[in-house]
Order: C-alpha cells, then sequence, then structure tokens
C-alpha cells in the first residue's frame, strides 16, 4: 500500500472537467508559455474506472473521448 498516494475525488456523470493541451496537436506555432494550460469545460459522459472517464468532446477536438484522470 503507498501511503504517500492521496485518494481520488469522486467524479460522475455530469461533471464539469477541463481539458490539459500537453498532448493536443494544434495547428501552426503556439508558445505554450504564452498559451493556457488548460482548455474548455467539458462534461463527464460514463465513468469507466475510478481514474477514467470518457468526455462529451467537440468534434473539432479530434481525440479518443475517454481519458485518464491523474
Amino acid at each position: 500500500m503507498d501511503r504517500g498516494r492521496k485518494e481520488g475525488k469522486e467524479w460522475k456523470i455530469g461533471d464539469k472537467v477541463m481539458l490539459s493541451i500537453k498532448d493536443l496537436v494544434f495547428k501552426g506555432q503556439l508558445v505554450r508559455k504564452l498559451v493556457d494550460q488548460y482548455v474548455g469545460l467539458y462534461i463527464i459522459d460514463k465513468v469507466v474506472l475510478t481514474n477514467v472517464i470518457k468526455l462529451r468532446l467537440l468534434t473539432a477536438i479530434r481525440i479518443h473521448p475517454v481519458v485518464s484522470i491523474s
């Protein structure tokens, strides 16, 4: 058992979360220091596991809707 580990928040359907831009790909040049680190408020469609959720994303965002929360 990891004593340093914190218990995660209990997510439920309808909660809103922000998505990190760390792994998103943008067209054109972006200066990472000058851009917001998180985008949008996306609604949770389904809680797959305690740390995996499915988001209701816009069609313009071309990533898989199931993301890991850390």
